[in-house]
């Protein structure tokens, strides 16, 4: 073995290395070397050449034994002959067989060689999708709610193969039901293509069924029932497994998916599972305290109570008035922010009334805020002076 580059120096392994580590380092080397990648360059030609020839060996079993035990020696003579050729009886061919399979073997993850070949022939269905609106309410509690959707379904004359007899199509001539070909274009570089004459399918309809054309699936709407679980959020996405348009030949339906959007709530708003509301309430209720009662999301009422001397904006907050948590039995807050409605439209006596009120009001301290603002300008006043 001294004659030349040792096999496992070429392809950069160690001579107990797996089979799946020698193909590993072979992709490599050989996406390095390529000719395509280097044009022009014969150094990196022939290194390409030499990768090949390594790996032919090196990947099989018995080779490799052989090749362990007598190098290269194995295979002149008799087991090919050098014939003139630099590389030991081995013979490039970059047509059928040869380097073609090699490159097959190797680079079949790039170019999908290692699909199912029935998958080509089996369509999946498509996914639909269905925009659902519902109300906060909707929400809080969880709802059920029937929809009906453009779909398909599988086709009954023909059983979803699209033939007249609705039987399995027969393989495709040209690609022997692969749906994928081959093409050498220009030196080593090979491509995999669509089977132009099945479309990739590995099968062709020659006698195409009269319901479905051929499709193997029939337009028609469908009616389901979607359940909305309760906390769910707005924007949230629904995924329905199955429910989607119908497969053709042996595929599998496709899926709906449902977004959900809730509805602009006339009194309450949210985020997430905590709910805010602005409550009016009169200057007396603020003043002097009091209760309000205000609808609850759960159908119910609540009853607030107002403190003495509420102030304008003051929040209050409600526990576990707010929605309702999705995969709990928990609740979120309720947060009630109070406005302070000045009135208006007053009478000659609610007037009176509140002129005495302004002047008995004047030397106390019932409004500290207001008599604390005024303080600082007078003494703001003052310093100018």
């Amino acid at each position: 073995m001294s004659e030349e580059t040792d096999y496992y120096e070429l392809l950069e392994v160690s001579r107990d290395a797996s089979g799946d580590e020698i193909k590993k380092s072979f992709r490599r080397l050989a996406m390095k070397y390529h000719p395509d990648r280097n044009p022009g360059n014969k150094e990196a030609e022939q290194k390409f050449k030499q990768i090949n020839e390594a790996y032919e060996v090196l990947k099989d079993e018995q080779k490799r034994a052989a090749y362990d035990r007598y190098g290269k020696q194995a295979f002149a003579g008799g087991m090919g002959g050098t014939g003139g050729n630099p590389f030991g009886g081995f013979e490039f061919n970059f047509g059928a067989g040869g380097f073609s399979d090699i490159f097959s073997e190797v680079f079949s993850d790039f170019m999908g060689g290692g699909r199912n070949r029935q998958a080509a022939y089996a369509q999946d269905g498509a996914d639909v999708r269905y925009n659902m609106e519902i109300t906060l309410e909707e929400a809080f509690h969880g709802v059920e709610k029937e929809i009906t959707i453009p779909s398909t379904e599988t086709c009954e004359k023909c059983h979803g193969h699209g033939t007249k007899d609705g039987k399995e199509a027969p393989l495709c001539p040209n690609c022997k039901g692969s749906g994928r070909v081959h093409i050498q274009r220009g030196g080593f570089f090979v491509v995999e293509q669509a089977c132009p004459k099945c479309g990739g399918s590995g099968r062709v309809v020659t006698s195409p069924c009269p319901d479905c054309k051929g499709a193997g699936v029939i337009n028609k709407d469908k009616t389901i029932k979607v359940k909305i679980p309760a906390g769910i959020e707005d924007g949230t996405r629904m995924r329905i497994s199955g429910a989607g348009q119908a497969g053709s030949r042996g595929g599998q339906n496709g899926d709906l998916y449902v977004f959900i959007s809730i509805k602009t709530h006339k009194l309450y708003q949210r985020e997430g599972a905590s709910l805010y509301v602005r409550i009016p309430i009169s200057m007396c209720c603020a003043a002097l305290g009091g209760k309000i009662e205000i609808p609850a999301i759960d159908g119910s009422k609540i009853e607030l109570n107002i403190e003495p001397g509420a102030q304008n904006d003051q929040i209050v907050k409600v526990k576990n008035q707010g929605m309702t948590m999705m995969r709990s039995s928990r609740r979120g807050d309720l947060f009630v922010k109070l406005r302070v409605e000045t009135p208006v439209n007053l009478t000659p006596r609610q007037k009176e009334l509140l002129e005495e009120f302004r002047a008995e009001s004047e030397d106390n301290n019932c409004q500290p805020e207001a008599k604390g603002f005024f303080d600082k300008i007078k003494d703001l006043f003052k310093s100018v002076a």
